[in-house]
């Protein structure tokens, strides 16, 4: 059995509070969200909080319950009862996740599924990827406008850039699907330790990490960045030199009301439209003049 206490943080110290936790004897502590206010896109290394923000910090029992309550709510300076507590019953926490992660198609032939189930078309291309610290399985709806994307117009043989790899589905996908080379960056570690891990997983040595943006190639057939609109316009240019002439991008991460500014922001160099949308979520296409 464990007990799970849990508080909205009561200042912007999240190291404080989590040293607190663990002082008292906590074995995790997990930051969420308390409100509505989606964090996208931290830095590096980078711990962003919400406006409000809820902590979870679970204990191991046998423990007293209203001494460890008044020790952790004296640690944080807050009134006792303002933390919560719950008893978590034992389950089996590895497959808790596989009630809810189940084979996905996109397009005709492309499949994104869990290592726990199988797909029976012998005409599948199937990416084997379970969720894990590193951002995309194919639920969200950007990502799954880049798969359908992939599995209807990927050019044969194409030398392709994933950049904002993320769990590294994506590069892991257009190997499957008949690419001959693609480089993949993200600007998290653990998204390129996912990326490597997941590739080898899928064996795909076609894929390759890059740790730095510099080092990726010139003259690709494909480009295709997932990230957000910010970045998706600062990077413009950059993305510019990469694409061969009459190289494709795609571009995906921005939402309806981003498209007129990430289109300006391409159409220098090349020619942008949409190539599908989902829930508010839009995936541009563009060949390079």
């Amino acid at each position: 059995m464990h007990l799970e206490l849990s508080f909205e943080l009561p200042s912007r110290d999240a190291a404080a509070a989590e040293a607190a936790a663990l002082a008292c004897g906590a074995c995790a502590v997990t930051f969420l969200d308390a409100g509505d206010d989606p964090v996208l896109e931290p830095a590096a290394g980078e711990l962003r909080l919400w406006p409000a923000t809820a902590v979870r910090c679970l204990f191991e029992e046998p423990v007293d319950l209203t001494l460890l309550r008044q020790a952790l709510a004296a640690a944080l300076g807050i009134d006792p009862s303002r933390i919560g507590v719950q008893e978590l019953l034992e389950r089996a926490w590895e497959r808790e996740w596989q009630k809810d992660s189940h084979a996905l198609r996109f397009g005709q032939r492309l499949w994104v599924c869990p290592q726990h189930e199988t797909v029976k078309d012998p005409d599948a291309v199937v990416v084997s990827l379970d969720p894990g610290l590193a951002f995309g399985t194919g639920s969200h709806p950007s990502t799954a406008l880049c798969l359908t994307w992939l599995d209807a117009q990927l050019p044969s043989r194409a030398r392709l850039i994933d950049y904002g790899c993320g769990s590294g589905v994506l590069a892991i996908a257009a190997a499957r699907l008949g690419a001959s080379e693609v480089h993949a960056f993200d600007i998290d570690p653990q998204a390129l330790t996912a990326t490597r891990e997941n590739a080898c997983a899928n064996g795909v040595p076609v894929v390759h990490v890059h740790e730095a943006a510099a080092t990726l190639p010139e003259g690709v057939d494909v480009l295709l960045a997932n990230i957000l609109c910010r970045s998706l316009c600062e990077l413009a240019m950059p993305f510019a030199a990469l694409v061969r002439a009459g190289g494709v991008i795609v571009l995906s991460g921005l939402m309806t009301h981003e498209v007129a500014d990430v289109t300006a922001a391409y159409g220098a160099c090349f020619d942008v439209t949409a190539f599908g949308a989902r829930n508010d979520w839009v995936c541009l296409a563009g060949r390079r003049r």
